[in-house]
């Protein structure tokens, strides 16, 4: 069997095994790995599909990947969250922008570079809320990248 697409707006900061993603999945349900999966499964493409409104974090720190649901929250919050962002790099200041309760970052210049800092809180109810919040340190990320990245990010919202 092919492998499933998966497609929708995605914002993927880190390298290598310690990263942050914020992304909103969407799977075609017209897709033919789809559409074999789905009978394989006895279900409707679109009931294997799925709403494809359902935002979540990903995240790797290290010592294992992690993930979880964030219901409830909307495209215009994600928007907001780049946006600012966004506007943070521009200042060239040290600066923390938060994306809800369950995610904050903190930035510092240097060089051509931006130093980032990834909290995460999963929610207390999640399978990840026992594990507790979580510092995930991103490293240098390459400034250009960065804007290019939040730009593609918000033109997928769009």
């Amino acid at each position: 069997m092919s492998p499933i697409v998966v497609g929708g707006p995605e914002l993927f900061l880190g390298a290598g095994e310690v990263y942050v993603a914020l992304l909103r999945p969407e799977i075609d349900p017209a897709d033919p790995a789809v559409r074999l999966a789905a009978e394989q499964a006895g279900v409707t493409p679109e009931e294997f599909a799925g709403p494809g409104d359902v935002w979540a974090l990903m995240y790797e720190d290290g010592a294992g990947p992690g993930e979880f649901e964030l219901p409830g929250a909307r495209d215009v919050e994600a928007d907001g969250f780049a946006e600012q962002f966004q506007a943070a790099l521009a200042s060239g200041e040290p600066f923390t922008v938060e994306a809800g309760d369950f995610l904050r970052l903190d930035a510092s210049p240097a060089a051509d570079a931006w130093r980032l800092t990834a909290r995460i809180s999963p929610p207390e109810d999640g399978e990840d809320g026992a594990a507790g919040p979580r510092t995930l340190e991103l490293g240098a990320l390459p400034a250009a990248r960065l804007l290019a990245d939040l730009e593609d990010f918000r033109s997928a919202l769009a």
